[in-house]
């Protein structure tokens, strides 16, 4: 049961690529699913993409997933023809070595690659400087002429990676938070007449500080929010059990909290109840460190009631993010259970 979901749609979102700000190409796949899913569709001048569900009531719930991968843009172009960038978004410089890129140009996209000297010719200093964004150097295989004839200061820069199925899991780039994306457009596509108004609300920005959200949480202005987005699964060899957050397998995530919101207890038990009534498999979610558009729904427009699921994921801001099937199937589906049953008669009043 490992992919029990349309792991096409899903591949197509992972693969597109869309840094902060600059969400078009995934936008654009968002809006055609969700053109044969909602009843509404609209889009905000910051790019967020609303998918209006109508209830039957005046109850509304907003539901949230950022569609913005973390890249580069570029801020100079070497004599030597090679690029120089800025980070959008929380990279660690570690897995930058070697890596192959597309840097997007009006012109169209190019493959690079991000250069690293070979340890042959390093001296013991140089051996043990710490890695940094800043001294990224992306390499285009062209001439200095032929690289200014095409790329400008403001050019962006996602990263080259296939998303592939590996035994039980789903693996590639852009997981965070393409596949909470995906579980969301899936939950449109199977919600059938609720009660309450749902607003599936496709995010820009939360890389960069849950921007988008903030500024949707305004104009959506909802009586209730999920946010739906990855965290930690650290269940590899060497990490210690209290440090792995989630496992992968056991199923969606409920959060507790994590260093940017303390979801509210009712909307978590009443998570969890749905879970167990409907036997979904399920785990909970103590995340250090971090933030989600969560936070930015909660105080946005006035105190609200808001809870989030989210994706156990390995290797998280690499290349190689990844997921299990099992748990992608089980947060559809505790997602979907969820707003099917909000009618608006839970309180949630602290």
């Amino acid at each position: 049961m490992a992919f029990d979901f349309d792991f096409d749609l899903l591949r197509e979102l992972t693969e597109a690529s869309g840094v902060p700000g600059y969400e078009d190409r995934v936008r654009d796949r968002v809006r055609t699913v969700f053109d044969g899913a909602v009843d509404e569709v609209r889009t905000d001048e910051m790019g967020n993409v609303i998918g209006t569900v109508e209830g039957s009531g005046d109850y509304e719930v907003a539901v949230a997933a950022h569609m913005d991968e973390i890249g580069f843009m570029v801020k100079h172009v070497t004599d030597d023809g090679f690029l120089k960038v800025d980070a959008l978004g929380g990279w660690d410089p570690r897995v930058l070595r070697a890596q192959r890129v597309r840097v997007h140009t009006q012109q169209g996209d190019l493959t690079g690659v991000i250069g690293s000297v070979p340890p042959h010719t390093l001296s013991e200093e140089e051996r043990e400087k710490d890695d940094a964004v800043e001294d990224v150097v992306i390499d285009l295989g062209r001439e200095p002429e032929a690289v200014e004839e095409v790329v400008s200061v403001g050019d962006l820069v996602t990263m080259e990676q296939s998303t592939v199925k590996m035994g039980d899991t789903v693996t590639g780039k852009a997981l965070d938070d393409r596949v909470c994306l995906f579980a969301m457009l899936e939950s449109a596509r199977e919600l059938e007449d609720p009660e309450a108004t749902v607003h599936f609300c496709a995010t820009v920005q939360e890389e960069v500080g849950l921007r988008g959200a903030q500024a949707l949480g305004v104009d959506v202005d909802p009586d209730l929010a999920i946010a739906l987005d990855v965290t930690i699964a650290s269940d590899t060899a060497g990490v210690a059990e209290d440090k792995q957050v989630t496992r992968l397998g056991d199923g969606a995530a409920v959060k507790l909290k994590d260093g940017s919101v303390i979801t509210n207890p009712k909307v978590t038990r009443r998570l969890r109840d749905v879970a167990e009534a409907e036997g979904i498999e399920h785990q909970l979610e103590v995340l250090p460190s971090g933030g989600t558009d969560t936070a930015a729904f909660q105080k946005a427009n006035g105190a609200k009631p808001v809870g989030a699921v989210s994706i156990p994921t390995r290797y998280l801001h690499t290349v190689t993010e990844t997921a299990h099937g099992d748990d992608i199937r089980s947060t559809i589906d505790l997602l979907t259970a969820f707003l099917a049953s909000e009618d608006g008669g839970h309180d949630y009043s602290l």
